[in-house]
């Protein structure tokens, strides 16, 4: 099916053809035709599977260019802001439409002059956002359509009073959507009643990675995450990775571990400042930085293109956010490879994560590598037995201290 078979006019169809999509994807396939006649929807896909673009093109092509804003895009993070803003000021090249972001961790004045001269389409971040309807800097009573990303995300980081006060002040005529890669009970209590008759668009089994990531455990003691590391970034093939730290000191502290034993590595994380977080992925996207360390504060906000590994430091203890992480490798049909390194106090975490994927993920040891007080188990015994505690002496003496505790 082409573009135009979608019902988008001449234009957006040709921009979407020169950003690389042959045909439309799944979510895009089923909302586009669905917005484009008005109709309140809530997309649940795959991370990696367009559904920017599934939100932005109908948006753009439903609203009439103006002085006041007719559409708002609201997602947690200042990257994830500044990536859809790329993207819908790219397609607005095609339709003459005004597009910008914003967001906290930049100056507040040269934003809210380029608001306050006329934009049709704001994405923002809740915070600046609230702070530039307070100055009065920003009018949404001509909004015609507004749209929820990541949703879930919002939650989780604590920005549902927010978002609450945000939908308070758009004008209850208008059209809504919210899209994100797994849609949590809790979401859709924060939307009831915002939306009207909301048509339910999902794709793939809610929460699942995408098939094209193939996904490895690697057991291992630790005390020897660091070196295990580096050990596996010395193979081949590892060019382009991002490594998720369970917090903010830990991911510094392993770039300087990294830095140290030649590996060129960078930071991101909320204690960067919006510059440093800016220079950071700029310098993973051209190369110069070989290995990403990020938080999951960030998870979400991380779209390169080519990332060929994502390995999980530590693992997560919110299983969704597992799948988010390594929805950051295997984007737009590529292939890619996830790594989680499990020491015996996440054995608990990684059930949980494969619960909610619905399978086991097999565990693998890295061939050469030196492991020590502990054992790695022969996956040919273990594959195909869900409740195998992972290694054998420690791990069970640890869960049965927890149980104790408990």
């Amino acid at each position: 099916m082409s573009f135009k078979r979608l019902g988008l006019m001449l234009p957006l169809a040709e921009w979407a053809e020169t950003m690389g999509y042959s045909e439309p994807t799944p979510i895009q396939e089923k909302a586009i035709p669905q917005a484009l006649v008005g109709r309140d929807i809530i997309g649940c896909a795959q991370t990696g599977t367009g559904k920017t673009a599934a939100f932005v093109l109908p948006t753009l092509q439903r609203i009439t260019r103006s002085k006041v804003i007719k559409a708002l895009i609201v997602t947690p993070t200042r990257e994830l802001a500044t990536q859809i803003e790329e993207v819908v000021c790219s397609c607005a090249g095609y339709t003459n439409h005004r597009a910008m972001a914003v967001y906290g961790g930049v100056p507040y004045a040269p934003q809210a002059r380029k608001v306050r001269r006329g934009i049709d389409v704001l994405v923002a971040t809740p915070g600046r956002l609230l702070d530039m309807m307070r100055r009065g800097d920003v009018d949404l009573s001509a909004i015609e359509i507004f749209i929820l990303d990541e949703a879930d995300r919002m939650l989780d980081m604590g920005f549902l009073p927010d978002v609450k006060r945000i939908i308070k002040a758009l004008p209850q005529k208008r059209q809504s959507m919210l899209f994100s890669a797994t849609v949590s009970p809790r979401v859709l209590d924060v939307i009831n009643g915002t939306l009207n008759e909301p048509l339910y668009v999902e794709v793939g089994r809610p929460a699942t990675p995408v098939k094209a990531i193939k996904q490895a455990i690697y057991p291992v003691n630790a005390m020897q995450k660091h070196d295990l590391l580096v050990e596996l970034l010395k193979r081949r093939g590892l060019d382009r990775v991002i490594v998720f730290t369970r917090t903010k000191r830990r991911a510094d502290f392993l770039s300087r571990v990294l830095s140290r034993r030649g590996v060129t590595a960078t930071i991101m994380h909320s204690d960067r400042s919006q510059s440093q977080r800016q220079a950071a992925l700029a310098g993973f996207k051209s190369g110069r930085f070989r290995v990403l360390v990020a938080t999951d504060i960030v998870s979400r906000g991380i779209d390169v293109d080519g990332i060929s590994h994502v390995i999980n430091f530590d693992i997560p203890s919110n299983p969704e956010d597992y799948v988010h992480r390594i929805g950051r490798t295997a984007r737009a049909s590529a292939d890619g490879i996830a790594i989680s390194f499990l020491s015996n106090e996440e054995i608990g975490n990684l059930r949980d994560i494969e619960s909610l994927i619905g399978h086991r993920i097999k565990r693998e040891q890295l061939t050469g590598f030196e492991y020590t007080g502990q054992f790695v188990p022969n996956q040919n015994r273990t594959a195909n037995v869900a409740t195998k505690v992972a290694y054998d002496g420690g791990a069970r003496r640890g869960m049965k201290r927890r149980a104790k505790r408990r």
